[in-house]
């Protein structure tokens, strides 16, 4: 198979933007302030990006709501000194949607089948949102992390718009965001804004004792 470097294929796309206007509408996936703040950075020159923080898979309540307060001062502290205009929607919180999506792969190892539903279920809910409001592409931030595999982040995202006839003019916008120290710019950029950085990626199955 055929080895694709995500990031590079980014980055030509965000080239052939040369002097575009406006800028192309993108709807981009977050599952949290530290991972979207390099993403945010690299992005919001080439993009009018919305957040979308869409994560049902996010447990207990009181650390999806924890998380959810980090990304909206994110957004506002880089709106009010990055001079950026970044927006945020968001959808109501419901852990048993997730759980329904994944049931019988509880028992399923860290980053195995479990992980790869759990990123259908965000990424498609994403795309939606983006084909509803008019954007030219959908992400996430997802594959900025060490921990998730971006080849298979990438394949979910360009599955769904060929599957899906509503979303023929919906464009996945591919990514490998941990490339060119990517991670390590969203630890420093976490340290700058001061966010809380969570020790487990979300669900009760991934909790890290």
């Amino acid at each position: 198979m055929e080895k694709i470097n995500y990031q590079k294929k980014l980055d030509e796309i965000i080239s052939s933007f040369s002097g575009h206007t406006p800028k192309p509408g993108l709807m981009l996936h977050s599952c949290c302030g530290p991972c979207s703040s390099y993403c945010l950075e690299y992005l919001k020159d080439h993009f009018d990006i919305t957040v979308f923080y869409y994560n049902p898979n996010i447990y207990p309540s009181e650390e999806y709501e924890h998380r959810l307060a980090e990304q909206k001062r994110l957004i506002d502290e880089m709106n009010r000194h990055a001079d950026c205009s970044i927006k945020l929607m968001t959808v109501p919180y419901d852990h048993q949607e997730f759980l329904e999506f994944v049931k019988g792969l509880e028992e399923e190892k860290e980053g195995g089948a479990r992980c790869s539903k759990c990123f259908e279920l965000r990424l498609a809910k994403t795309a939606e949102a983006a084909a509803e409001a008019g954007m030219d592409y959908f992400g996430t931030t997802l594959t900025v992390s060490p921990h998730k595999n971006a080849i298979l982040i990438n394949r979910i995202g360009g599955e769904i718009t060929d599957r899906e006839d509503s979303l023929a003019e919906l464009k996945w916008l591919p990514s490998d965001f941990k490339k060119n120290d990517g991670y390590k710019r969203s630890i420093e950029l976490s340290k700058e804004y001061e966010l809380y950085r969570q020790n487990y990626c979300g669900c009760e199955f991934s909790i890290w004792f």
